[in-house]
């Protein structure tokens, strides 16, 4: 069997054609709305029980670019109104370090007016197996992750200064290891906080990911939102980089692998003056390795059928989908 000469080249965009082995389904809509990301939702909830945890990145104060919390706060009302958003502390100084800080944060980001946040490592650490990893048999994330039963990924998809870009596999792989033990596990090289970077970053991550879904099962699912994408990540708050690609849509899926490799092929189905910032920063920070490694890993497929839910659901292609997108103000 011939090694796919991509496996290890993170900086290497895979063409669908050079993909191997099953599709699992993504779906998709170009209404970037509460009412879309409800539509897209109801689409993978069928697993959903019991004890329900909403990751998604809350951000730094005033960051422009997250997912608005009107949208958020539409959407649990509605879907999911036990729920509680999750969320654990940073492994940087800053607004997020503490979990007073952190707290804060929500606050002023208008989160804490009409939802609990719950701070997954405000009380302690658990350790979850990594199975098949090559980097850790273990992974350290907030304790209070093991009293949830199901876990919904609702993510922004964005660029990111060092993973390239951040789809669900970032949201969970950073987003529920704790800030101390579990980041620095992620991030730290010998006396380097952040020496960490390019295929073996991604890998970790990837690794990261796999302890918590592996956890949960089949109670998992996805929601990406393709809308204000800049090249830098919600962490970097009110300095991030311009938005310069256009919006997109949203995405929902309830395969990992699936839905990040969409969400990067969509991009990639851009027009080249509309893709090239988020191409570049991907390349750059050998991002593509996510994708590669998750597969490897197992943890899903990255051939899929894209399901247009505005026409009838009919089968789609990425540039499809993008067709007369054009650059919204932000």
């Amino acid at each position: 069997m011939c090694q796919n000469p991509y496996q290890h080249d993170g900086t290497q965009y895979v063409p669908y054609e050079q993909r191997t082995g099953n599709e699992s389904i993504v779906y998709f809509t170009r209404d970037l709305s509460p009412q879309g990301l409800m539509k897209l939702y109801e689409r993978v909830n069928a697993q959903i029980c019991g004890r329900v945890g909403v990751k998604l990145h809350t951000g730094e104060p005033h960051g422009p670019n997250i997912i608005p919390p009107a949208w958020i706060k539409e959407f649990l009302k509605k879907e999911l109104p036990d729920a509680s958003i999750v969320e654990t502390n940073t492994f940087y100084s800053g607004d997020r370090y503490t979990t007073e800080q952190h707290r804060e944060t929500l606050k002023v980001n208008g989160w804490t007016d009409f939802t609990t946040v719950d701070i997954m490592d405000e009380d302690g650490t658990a350790m979850l197996p990594v199975k098949g990893g090559k980097w850790f048999t273990e992974m350290s994330v907030g304790d209070h992750m093991l009293s949830y039963d199901s876990l919904v990924v609702l993510t922004h998809f964005k660029g990111h200064t060092m993973g390239g870009f951040g789809g669900s596999n970032k949201n969970i792989g950073i987003g529920c290891a704790d800030g101390r033990i579990g980041k620095a596990m992620i991030h730290k090289k010998d006396d380097n906080d952040w020496g960490v970077a390019e295929e073996e970053l991604m890998e970790k991550i990837s690794e990261s990911t796999k302890a918590t879904i592996d956890y949960f099962g089949k109670r998992v699912t996805y929601v990406n939102v393709l809308r204000n994408i800049s090249v830098s990540c919600d962490c970097e708050g009110v300095e991030a980089e311009p938005v310069v690609t256009p919006n997109i849509g949203i995405l929902a899926s309830v395969d990992i692998l699936a839905i990040d490799q969409c969400s990067v092929d969509l991009i990639h189905a851009l027009s080249p003056e509309d893709r090239h910032a988020m191409v570049e920063r991907m390349t750059s920070r050998h991002g593509y390795r996510q994708l590669t490694y998750m597969k490897e890993l197992g943890m899903g497929n990255d051939r899929y059928v894209l399901i247009d839910t505005d026409h009838d659901d009919r089968r789609i292609l990425p540039a499809d989908a993008v067709q007369g997108v054009k650059p919204f103000a932000v």
